[in-house]
């Protein structure tokens, strides 16, 4: 497994509860906006002292203190022993929170399936019709939707998030996410942080910030479908 990171404690990646982080290192999408560009190149040099093991044994180390785990990356859906890990983590008591682009539905279902997972968070980029444009990858547009619908019919906890940038996201947009994720548990507006993304040069000239006020915007657009929308 090519394990990019470990953040010990956390107390925003996991909903209400205090997790440890492990970060994948690879990814198949190309966002210009990820913050988290040598996970996303798949540098090998990344924490080359990880695996598995030092894993386990740090959260051996960490059971009564830690109330979760979160596995993200990159995309931790692309590791081939993902199952495995969960499972050992799972084993330890710990409940698993994935953080995914949603491009690998079927491992997904194995996940749900195997009651390996017991929150997803799945980023929607934009909607189907920009994907093609901003969101370079080896992903296809069925793909995506078939992971919405495993992630809203799976009856565990689940959240959709997007990270809002323009030109990439937009207020009709976010209209055509929220028709499509209609009912979710919650849709998670994200603000941009134009520092140490993937490609930088994407943003040079560019107006890609959303004011407050225009946030609250695409909030009240999305809550025409979403009850639960909230801006981070």
């Amino acid at each position: 497994m090519l394990i990019g990171g470990l953040q010990k404690n956390s107390l925003i990646d996991y909903p209400g509860k205090l997790s440890s982080v492990i970060f994948f290192s690879g990814c198949n999408f190309d966002c210009p906006y990820c913050h988290n560009p040598e996970l996303a190149r798949g540098c090998p040099a990344c924490q080359a002292d990880l695996n598995t093991s030092t894993i386990y044994n740090f959260l051996e180390q960490r059971q009564g203190f830690l109330d979760g785990v979160v596995v993200s990356g990159g995309e931790p859906t692309l590791q081939k022993d993902l199952v495995d890990l969960c499972k050992r983590i799972k084993e330890l008591g710990y409940p698993v929170k994935l953080d995914t682009n949603g491009s690998r539905p079927k491992v997904l279902t194995d996940l749900i399936e195997k009651q390996l997972v017991d929150y997803i968070a799945m980023d929607l980029k934009t909607d189907s019709m920009r994907y093609a444009t901003f969101i370079k990858g080896d992903y296809t547009p069925d793909e995506l939707l078939s992971s919405i619908r495993i992630i809203m019919a799976s009856g565990i906890d689940y959240e959709f998030r997007t990270t809002c940038v323009k030109p990439i996201v937009t207020s009709g947009a976010i209209e055509n996410i929220s028709r499509l994720i209609r009912g979710a548990h919650l849709y998670a507006l994200q603000r941009f942080r134009n520092n140490g993304v993937l490609h930088p040069e994407f943003f040079r000239g560019c107006d890609y910030e959303f004011s407050s006020d225009e946030l609250l915007q695409l909030k009240a657009v999305a809550e025409r479908w979403v009850g639960n929308c909230i801006i981070r």
